[in-house]
């Protein structure tokens, strides 16, 4: 089959959802989120009232189960972990055991970070001609920044390695004032401006153009949440900063708490993943 291209929507270089006719007068969408997530991709047959949707072949299908599963898992897991951290930070001042389970925390987010990449790098293609998705062969690694998904998924990854290096800086003994701000508060501003940065592509790509509301789509909600769970940290981060002056940290309750309610929001993000799979 040929095809003409109708209209492509997004914002600025990414496309994110396209429509196009079919020679035999079907109308095919391609959404980015949609084909990434789900394997599915939505066929309206001329002179049809109703669009139906049309998925990708079954090792696609079966391989996106398995990432979604991996990547909802592990965010649910990590920001479960993260709570209980939180929680002995607020029964007293941190020490090794809540920075332990910190750590333990950062370790499932950078697996669910590369999953997600994993999940851009392999979802389907869209074949215009066909009206349908192309399975693409298995790649542990793609350099493509030119796709919304992609690049979203990418700075989320790398938002976790760096998240890491925060971890590790906090299971440090005796550092000075300097090296607390260089090797636990900086990774930890720069991770939280990273996973920002992500959320807003991913909001982007769900709504198709400038961020709204979308109560009745399930991504929208994932994104929200997790966006929602980024910020929390951030304000978390900012609290983290130890003054020089006095050795102490700026509000270590927003700290606390900043971190638990954000833990929360991916914890909750994480499971809503499970429903948005194949």
């Amino acid at each position: 089959m040929s095809r003409t291209e109708e209209t492509a929507e997004g914002a600025g270089p990414f496309v994110t959802r396209l429509t196009w006719r079919l020679d035999d007068g079907a109308t095919a969408v391609w959404e980015s989120r949609r084909s990434r997530k789900r394997g599915l991709l939505t066929v309206r047959a001329a002179g049809a009232a109703e669009s139906r949707s049309r998925s990708a072949d079954r090792d696609s299908v079966r391989r996106l189960r398995r990432l979604n599963t991996l990547t909802a898992g592990s965010f649910a897991v990590g920001g479960g972990l993260f709570v209980a951290g939180a929680a002995v930070a607020r029964s007293g001042p941190v020490d090794a055991r809540s920075a332990w389970i910190y750590f333990a925390g950062g370790l499932f987010f950078n697996t669910g970070g590369y999953a997600a990449l994993l999940e851009a790098v392999n979802a389907p293609r869209r074949d215009s001609g066909a009206g349908a998705l192309a399975a693409r062969r298995w790649r542990w690694w793609s350099y493509e920044p030119g796709r919304i998904d992609w690049l979203s998924t990418f700075l989320l990854f790398v938002g976790t390695l760096v998240f890491g290096i925060n971890l590790v800086g906090s299971l440090l003994q005796g550092l000075s004032v300097r090296q607390e701000n260089g090797l636990v508060w900086a990774p930890d501003l720069i991770g939280c401006t990273l996973f920002l940065v992500s959320g807003h592509l991913s909001l982007v790509e769900v709504c198709h153009g400038r961020p709204g509301v979308r109560p009745h789509d399930l991504g929208w909600w994932i994104v929200a949440v997790n966006q929602l769970g980024s910020a929390l940290f951030m304000a978390s981060a900012l609290a983290d900063f130890t003054r020089p002056a006095t050795g102490s940290v700026v509000n270590v309750d927003i700290v606390n708490w900043g971190t638990l309610a954000g833990a929360l929001c991916f914890c909750a993000g994480g499971v809503l993943q499970f429903y948005e799979r194949p």
